[in-house]
């Protein structure tokens, strides 16, 4: 069973596990956009921003099992095309959440997120990860590390750990929505959600900056 992930046993598929854990827990824009759209706009909200952003995963998985991520890093040009859209939109996600910081929400936003509004948080989450040839470079880098080199069918590996990787990172940021959505109750006052935001327009404009300059 293991083999046909490319797995050489147990041990491997262990450390898979503990790996993809770390990745995602050490904070990043996939983490921070979770938390800030749960404590916006509830539960929903974060699990479709979580869905955009396991979605995006999705294509950064097969565009690096079918080579398109190795062709991308070997294009300077794209890379750093990509890399100023990825930046351009978290500093656009960055002046909304500020908008949102100067002026309180209407009333009841918080606690319903009509059908358009998760449409759009799914829309976020795919595009702030799909835009971000970090992500690309990662999964071009890091999954082909456990896939056993005797491995028969490689590109069939590939993408076997890429969907483990994807089902694991959306059972992570479901149990971050969740975790979120408990806090969200803590702070109802609207002052203490137009600070969130303010706070999420800082840490996304800085993202963007450090975006472009690692």
């Amino acid at each position: 069973m293991l083999e046909a992930f490319g797995l050489a046993g147990w041990r491997e598929a262990g450390l898979f596990v503990v790996a993809v854990l770390l990745l995602n827990a050490t904070p990043g824009v996939d983490l921070l956009l979770t938390v800030t759209r749960t404590l916006a706009g509830g539960a929903r909200a974060g699990l479709a921003a979580a869905l955009g952003i396991e979605l995006g995963c999705v294509v950064h998985a097969l565009a690096a099992a079918f080579g398109l991520a190795a062709l991308m890093a070997l294009t300077p040009s794209a890379f750093s095309v990509l890399t100023w859209a990825g930046a351009a939109y978290l500093l656009w996600l960055a002046w909304g959440m500020a908008r949102s910081a100067w002026r309180p929400d209407p009333v009841g936003q918080r606690r319903v997120a009509p059908p358009q509004r998760l449409r759009k948080e799914v829309r976020t989450g795919f595009l702030t990860n799909v835009l971000n040839p970090k992500v690309a470079l990662f999964f071009l880098a890091f999954i082909p590390q456990f896939i056993a080199p005797a491995a028969p069918h490689k590109t069939l590996a590939f993408l076997l750990l890429g969907a483990w990787f994807v089902l694991q990172s959306a059972v992570f940021l479901a149990v971050l929505v969740a975790l979120a959505s408990q806090a969200r109750r803590l702070q109802p006052l609207p002052a203490v959600g137009r600070a969130l935001n303010a706070a999420g327009a800082g840490l996304f404009g800085a993202l963007a900056v450090r975006f472009v300059n690692a």
